[in-house]
């Protein structure tokens, strides 16, 4: 049976978060066995930060949780895009909606796109 190569990568694999109805690209994560097991069982998106050698539930400290729809897993079997609905306005632990919001503008990285929220308010800062 075909399942996430996860020893390919020392245990982690890259886990897109995209939105469901528009495509939009709105994080990347990291995944193990574990993390993607409960994102299964609960229909919540669940990730294992690097940083802080944890799992983490998509918004459990802001309340911006992502509601899964859909879980895919590329030919490799080592990255995996979940198709969610974002809960609240934002994925980003920046207030942005989506992570993706710097863009190179020939010269440098230039910020698009509006606050969704005010960070320091959010997570008590």
């Amino acid at each position: 049976m075909l399942r996430p190569d996860f020893e390919k990568s020392g245990g982690l694999i890259p886990a897109v978060a995209q939105d469901a109805d528009t495509g939009e690209v709105l994080m990347l994560a990291y995944m193990n066995e574990e993390a993607l097991r409960r994102t299964i069982e609960t229909g919540k998106a669940w990730y294992y930060s690097r940083s802080r050698d944890k799992f983490w539930m998509k918004g459990e400290s802001s309340g911006h949780v992502q509601v899964v729809k859909e879980i895919r897993l590329d030919c490799d079997a080592d990255a995996i895009v979940i198709k969610i609905k974002q809960l609240g306005e934002a994925a980003c632990h920046t207030g942005h909606r989506s992570c993706f919001y710097m863009k190179w503008d020939g010269q440098g990285w230039a910020e698009e796109g509006e606050l969704v929220f005010n960070p320091e308010e959010v997570y008590k800062k």
